[in-house]
């Protein structure tokens, strides 16, 4: 039924009649979805518009402190919906949309997710922007605007294949291009130094242009912004070239330089690949810091105060160069003496590292360097040679300590270590969890801390509760509304009165209603995606993230199988019916990771087809997995698979989004997972497996994967079903390598030594499921025990102990 129209939606209807007409084009009775999405978005925009130069007017008219947070990814997935409801325009639309005969939800789904990222980083970044709007803090993120995203995933045959995603190809009513905003990005040549002063012969150049989405603040008129930089060549190319029938060379020039805002992460297994990522970098690091620089002297007669007026805040090492970028401005373009700007350089940023294994700190050859960035390279060299000048009178005579500790790895090929840049260039360092902040500092980054200990802090992750609950969960968004009022969206810890109500009856069938609506919707969107028909009374088991091997997939995937043999060996044996869901992207180089993805479309063609088995288990990949999946899978998932090699994994937020929605936690303590198991009790989480101490210990003394394996019955049938292509006849020997680096290999993550705990707890899942009322109260309690991990409560632990601004949401 259509329900009556109120004043405001009526003139809400008349705003998207009148776009229809005269912005997208279209006679309103024709209109399809598609059109209608834009017309609403177009609605949305005008009062985005609105609150971003207001915004903007107050900032630089009370010359603001702002932060600027640099990150190589946004993850932002679909605006519309999330806009609407910032705006408070969320039940006119609604309204609006049935006099056109549609649904809100339908038309929303038109949106594409906009393709600005990839994984947790960028999901966080995207989530911190909502918060600093939404406590109203001063802010822009700058990033990439990427033509094709990092990559739409498809899987045929069982192997992920790898496309463009052109999210772009038809607009997007979200982006404001700022004609007027561009600046030139240098690269290559080499540097002269003319009385005493560096001057940089840069062999090529290419323009950087700005486009803005504004990020709504909610619960308030303050909005944070995202400008992305798109490069473009030069105005000129070669026509005489073109004249002369030599399309390919004319066009060259202009794809070598555009191309670098084309693809998130390119593929950097070749020499071209490498380099694409470095200019990639410097590219929007560059002009970022230009704009902030030109916005500050727009606002202040000199640099000198620069420090006091603007945060940059360094997400992860992408931005890291700009530490050397700020220098060679200050110097060489506004003429600071070296000293006085490296005293404001090194107040004006702060990093946050978000990974513990070494290998994945960013480092870059040193001639590689040298080819792109000559420049940057003396700089650092000079940063490098003071630093360890200090470091000496710290240590005296211990080379190896300033070995460690030098922004150049000397051993092999020579590379600058951009983790080190980002820690000597800043005043502040933090981890993402306790347990990874207080890692950081006992082992990768022992020697700083050493001589900095008042540099490092923790700041613990977070999600927004209006995309990660109100918006992707609105079945339990309403339950709490009715139960709590609506001020939990922006107090995340009023949450904590649903503990009195987790042994409700009335509470409990209402909870349970929601959840079984949310995994119907899962199910529906299963068959969609991959055509496997799962049942919703079954124990939904999610694990949804990149694939990696730390993250242990594979030992989920162990699990399964033993399951599965388990349930042919004793088939009256009263099962837990458990469909297993996975999802997540592999690097396009990453080979292992897509030997994963291969294995558990294996397993599940054998297991889903299996008449044996029926609907007592299910395996299912769904692909292409991003923040629209997600929104989906989450409010679904029954069991939330945390399960990474303690001491690995820095914070995880997956695991923050899906209790938030409601799931059980089966993870080893690891990560943010210890802070989750603070928050909603011993009793309401599944933790299995060595802790981190243990980890070390095992290896240290010596890990011998093969005793597991011979010791352990099920295990060994398990690696030699997956060894003897059981899962694989077609092709003999296909996973013969990725049982070998477990039993050979050194089974770096420890999947073996962790391989019993794992299946025994799971046990202790199937017994809880079978007490439904019990499992619900446990459910409840992970919602009521979430309020900590709201990204507000994060951003303004940095605002005021790392950027040392005061939030104003007023």
């Amino acid at each position: 039924m259509i329900p009556t129209p109120t004043p405001a939606s009526r003139d809400l209807a008349t705003e998207i009649h009148r776009h229809l007409l005269h912005t997208i084009g279209v006679a309103p009775s024709c209109a399809t979805q598609t059109d209608l999405m834009q017309a609403v978005a177009q609605v949305a925009r005008q009062q985005l518009s609105q609150r971003w130069v207001e915004t903007q007017a107050r900032e630089r008219d009370s010359k603001a402190r702002r932060v600027v947070y640099l990150s190589m990814e946004f993850l932002m997935g679909r605006t519309l919906s999330n806009a609407l409801a910032a705006l408070n325009l969320t039940d006119g639309a609604t309204q609006g949309l049935a006099l056109h005969a549609q649904k809100l939800e339908d038309v929303a789904d038109h949106e594409p997710d906009a393709a600005l990222g990839n994984g947790g980083l960028g999901r966080l970044a995207a989530c911190f922007l909502d918060s600093m709007a939404t406590v109203g803090l001063p802010s822009f993120g700058y990033g990439i605007r990427y033509e094709y995203g990092m990559f739409a995933q498809d899987i045929v045959h069982g192997s992920q294949l790898e496309y463009p995603d052109p999210w772009l190809q038809d607009g997007t009513p979200w982006e404001f291009p700022r004609a007027g905003i561009s600046y030139p990005v240098r690269f290559g040549g080499w540097v002269e130094h003319v009385d005493g002063v560096a001057v940089w012969r840069h062999a090529g150049e290419v323009a950087a242009k700005a486009y803005d989405m504004v990020v709504p603040g909610h619960g308030t008129e303050k909005v944070s912004t995202l400008r992305l930089w798109k490069a473009v060549a030069p105005a000129h190319f070669d026509l005489g070239a073109f004249n002369t029938g030599d399309y390919a060379r004319a066009a060259s020039t202009k794809n070598e330089f555009e191309n670098i805002s084309w693809v998130l992460y390119p593929n950097d297994s070749t020499p071209a690949g490498r380099e694409l990522r470095l200019k990639q970098e410097y590219f929007f690091v560059a002009a970022s810091i230009q704009d902030l620089v030109q916005r500050h002297l727009d606002e202040h007669p000199s640099l000198d105060n620069l420090a006091g007026r603007v945060a940059i805040h360094l997400n992860d090492t992408h931005p890291a160069i700009g530490v050397a970028e700020l220098m060679r401005m200050l110097c060489d373009e506004h003429g600071m003496a070296w000293a006085k700007a490296w005293a404001i350089c090194s107040q004006t940023f702060s990093y946050t590292n978000h990974t513990l294994m070494p290998e994945a700190l960013e480092t870059w050859p040193v001639g590689l360097m040298q080819h792109v960035l000559p420049r940057h390279l003396e700089i650092i060299f000079r940063i490098n040679k003071e630093f360890l000048n200090a470091a000496a009178l710290h240590r005296p005579g211990d080379n190896a300590f300033l070995a460690r500790l030098s922004l150049i790895d000397e051993q092999g090929e020579r590379r600058v270590r951009m983790a080190h840049l980002s820690i000597v260039g800043s005043h502040k360092v933090n981890g993402v969890s306790a347990l990874h902040s207080e890692l950081l500092v006992q082992t990768i980054f022992a020697d700083f801390a050493s001589l900095w200990p008042d540099r490092f802090t923790n700041m613990t992750n977070g999600v927004t509760p209006r995309r990660w609950l109100a918006q992707a969960n609105p079945g339990l968004s309403g339950l709490l509304d009715d139960t709590l009022g609506t001020g939990w969206r922006l107090d995340l810890d009023q949450l904590q009165k649903l503990k009195a109500k987790k042994d409700d009856p009335v509470f409990q069938k209402a909870f349970m209603a929601v959840k079984r609506a949310n995994k119907v919707r899962l199910a529906e969107a299963i068959a969609r995606s991959t055509g496997i028909r799962v049942s919703p009374d079954s124990l939904f088991d999610v694990q949804v993230k990149r694939i990696h091997e730390y993250k242990r997939q594979l030992l989920n995937l162990l699990h399964v199988v033993t399951r599965y043999q388990a349930m042919l060996a004793n088939p009256d044996a009263p099962w837990v019916p458990r469909t297993v869901i996975f999802a997540g992207k592999a690097a396009s180089s990453y080979v292992t990771a897509k030997s994963i993805i291969r294995l558990i479309h294996d397993v599940g063609t054998v297991i889903n087809q299996d008449p044996r088995i029926g609907d007592k288990l299910k395996l299912v990949f769904m692909p292409n997995y991003g923040v629209s999946v997600a929104e989906v899978i989450m409010p679904g998932a029954d069991l939330s698979e945390q399960i990474s090699t303690a001491g690995t994994e820095a914070s995880g937020t997956g695991n923050m989004k899906l209790a938030l929605n409601g799931a059980l936690t089966i993870g080893t303590d690891d990560g943010a997972n210890i802070e989750i198991r603070h928050n909603v009790g011993d009793d309401n989480i599944f933790i299995f497996g060595l802790k981190t101490p243990e980890v070390q210990a095992l290896k240290h003394s010596g890990y011998q994967p093969m005793r597991y394996y011979e010791n352990t019955p099920g295990l060994k049938a398990v690696l030699d079903a997956i060894a003897g292509d059981q899962f694989s006849p077609d092709e003999p020997g296909r996973y013969r390598a990725l049982v070998d680096s477990l039993l050979w290999g050194g089974d770096h993550y420890l999947l073996l030594a962790d391989y019993a705990s794992y299946v025994a707890t799971q046990s202790q899942v199937d017994d809880l499921y079978r007490q439904p009322t019990q499992w619900c109260a446990k459910a409840i309690s992970n919602v009521a025990g979430m309020g900590a991990f709201s990204s507000d409560r994060t951003i303004r632990e940095y605002a005021r102990q790392i950027w040392h601004i005061e939030p104003d949401a007023g």
